[in-house]
């Protein structure tokens, strides 16, 4: 496997990296050593699409691209042991991909001070060329490498380390008196944090190593040690300081509660605390705005190709290659090479490709009814057709493939939302007051309600809309505070790129959620505000009593949607999620759409996309792709097609 990669100029400035496993500083620094200054290895540009010039150095193999006009250098680390043939191709296209989105910052002076956020387009680059390289590179266990690890890591662990706890030595020579402790419990020795790197840049020469590990025994001692002193207080029954017990009725409500306020992290004050400036978000990557000033989002998938694309047009025609990186499905594709074109083929000739592609489909979490009912499309779409003299049967089987997933994925209502919001809060001919547009977002426990919430607010925000933030989940700790968050930063983004506005409506914890729900859509009403977007408790989709409270919330909210967030990563069980989920808002009331959420932590593994969708036949509306507020992205569903076809 590759276990860095880093982009760096021809002075040493470190504008981007990425690592998988700890690497010595030495490693690179060796080849900007014998290669770049002191010329001891031959150093020739390579051509385009060429094989890369190639520099060892202890057990690793460096390969790099060199970009003269901008000063760059591309470098690619692994282990020598291994033979990975996509490195090539992988510094070519990263080289391109990086020049052409940076292109306007890399010319500036200020090109080592700018943080370059390009890790989601070299994820997707090494998923994509690892999944389809035609020999798969055999893995190496090393014995006992944790101890033979060199003890300086890469740029992209962070740099020096925390400074020591203190007292921890201390802590440790007591939980063990006597006894020698080993190096790898012994803190490491003090050294000058004054000077951190920067987050924009990193100098190559100035990495620090990772901070020593303690033991359980020291850690547990200092714990001890450095307790708060309250202990006799949360632990005395009785006491004037125990927290009263929250009590809940038979239908999963709590109790009023008498007002008492539970944000003990507020200032004493009351006043807001200091926090960091929020990041800005990169518009341009997000989206783009129509000719009617609509701020539309893009769709995940189509950056990274139609940079690839723009740059292959660009290239003689003699350099060009043949489709994308990785098109097409030869392990599938494989067993059909007998049928050459011009056959007419029979369900004997699908069957065994068909139940490999069965297979496959459930390695990428495709739910199993799901892969059956899409290889039953495929199978309607090709038995019987005779394929065409210049058309192979991975073009065949792909297209049918492609057909029968947008049979799933594609919508049969409109998800044009913008304009059904301007639909709904425009004046009526009667005078009336436009009532504001209500978004619902509910799920299953941790999958990201309230970030995925945000992330719709500064999308709506983009469009000048104002919007009202209901923290309607009255039951997890933390949750309102975690709104307040969230509100706070997109006021200042909104204030920052006058752009809309943004308001919390809030009444704290253990009240009816349905009752807030329906006072915060109120209070929406009578302050003009466009949207009214709606967080809820997360609830097992298997307990019918916590379930069954979703029935009054949509009769109490009456929202125009109600979407449900899902996590790309839970595999099957998104099936029942999505079909409890659709049931429970009572008769003639379903779902509206999904967000999944976490798509960046799967790879090509999105079946959850088809299984969700296939179990409902509501529409997928959102994609979230990290855990900014511009991550957020449409369905493309060519992309989705490649990415289970692979």
């Amino acid at each position: 496997m590759l276990e860095a990669f880093e982009i760096l100029t021809t002075s040493g400035v470190v504008l981007w990296s990425k690592s998988y496993a700890p690497i010595g500083a030495h490693v690179v620094n060796g080849l900007i050593n014998d290669v770049f200054i002191e010329e001891k290895v031959l150093n020739q540009p390579p051509t385009a699409n060429g094989p890369s010039p190639v520099f060892k150095k202890e057990k690793y193999t460096l390969k790099w691209r060199r970009v003269k006009d901008l000063n760059l250098i591309f470098v690619a680390v692994y282990q020598s042991l291994l033979h990975l043939g996509w490195i090539d191709k992988l510094l070519d296209n990263i080289s391109t991909i990086f020049i052409d989105l940076y292109k306007d910052q890399l010319k500036s002076s200020r090109a080592t001070a700018i943080e370059y956020k390009f890790d989601r387009y070299f994820d997707q680059q090494v998923q994509e060329l690892e999944d389809n390289t035609a020999s798969a590179p055999v893995e190496v266990s090393v014995a006992d490498g944790e101890d033979k690890k060199d003890p300086f890591v890469s740029s992209d662990n962070g740099g020096p380390p925390p400074p020591p706890v203190p007292g921890l030595l201390k802590a440790q020579q007591q939980a063990a008196p006597g006894v020698a402790t080993s190096d790898e419990d012994t803190p490491p020795p003090s050294r000058d944090t004054s000077r951190s790197p920067t987050p924009a840049s990193r100098i190559l020469t100035a990495k620090g190593g990772p901070a020593g590990r303690v033991s359980r025994r020291a850690r547990k001692a200092a714990s001890a040690n450095t307790s708060s002193g309250d202990e006799k207080v949360r632990k005395g029954k009785g006491s004037k300081g125990e927290k009263k017990k929250r009590r809940w009725d038979a239908n999963g409500l709590a109790d009023e509660d008498d007002g008492e306020v539970l944000d003990y992290s507020a200032p004493a004050d009351g006043e807001d605390a200091p926090t960091a400036a929020v990041e800005e978000v990169s518009q341009d990557s997000m989206g783009r705005r129509t000719g009617k000033g609509q701020f539309v989002l893009k769709d995940l998938g189509e950056e990274v190709h139609s940079i690839l694309e723009n740059a292959d047009s660009e290239k003689p025609k003699s350099n060009q290659s043949s489709g994308f990186v990785g098109s097409g499905f030869s392990a599938i594709g494989n067993m059909l090479r007998n049928v050459v074109g011009g056959k007419v083929l029979t369900e004997a000739d699908l069957e065994k490709p068909l139940k490999t592609m069965e297979d496959h489909l459930l390695k990428k979490n495709v739910a199993r009814e799901a892969a059956v009912r899409l290889c039953e499309g495929v199978q309607r779409e090709l038995v019987g057709k005779k394929t065409g003299n210049f058309q192979s049967v991975d073009a065949a089987l792909h297209q049918a493939m492609e057909s029968s997933l947008r049979k799933i994925l594609t919508p049969t209502s409109s998800l044009d939302m913008l304009r059904e919001i301007d639909a709904v809060t425009s004046p009526t001919s009667k005078g009336q007051t436009p009532h504001p547009y209500v978004i619902s977002i509910v799920g299953v426990n941790g999958v990201g309600k309230s970030t995925n919430l945000g992330k719709i607010c500064y999308f709506l925000l983009q469009n000048n809309y104002r919007v009202l933030i209901a923290a309607c989940d009255t039951f997890r700790s933390g949750a309102v505070e975690q709104l307040r968050v969230h509100a706070r930063n997109l006021k200042e983004l909104s204030a920052r790129e006058n752009v809309g506005e943004v308001e919390l409506y809030e009444k704290g914890y253990g009240k009816d959620a349905a009752n807030v729900a329906k006072d915060a859509v109120e209070y929406g009403a009578v302050n003009k505000f466009d949207v009214v977007l709606i967080d809820t408790a997360g609830r097992r989709h298997n307990d019918q009593r916590l379930m069954s409270s979703l029935d009054k919330f949509a009769k109490f909210a009456n929202p125009n949607k109600i979407f449900m967030v899902g996590e790309a990563l839970v595999g099957t069980d998104s099936v029942m999620q999505a079909r409890n989920f659709n049931q429970a808002f009572g008769t003639g009331r379903n779902l509206d759409g999904f967000i999944i959420s976490k798509c960046d932590t799967v790879g090509d593994m999105v079946g959850t996309l088809v299984s969700m969708v296939h179990a409902t036949g509501i529409p997928i509306v959102f994609l979230g792709v990290g855990q900014h507020y511009g991550d957020i992205r449409g369905l493309s569903v060519p992309w989705a097609v490649n990415l289970l076809m692979k």
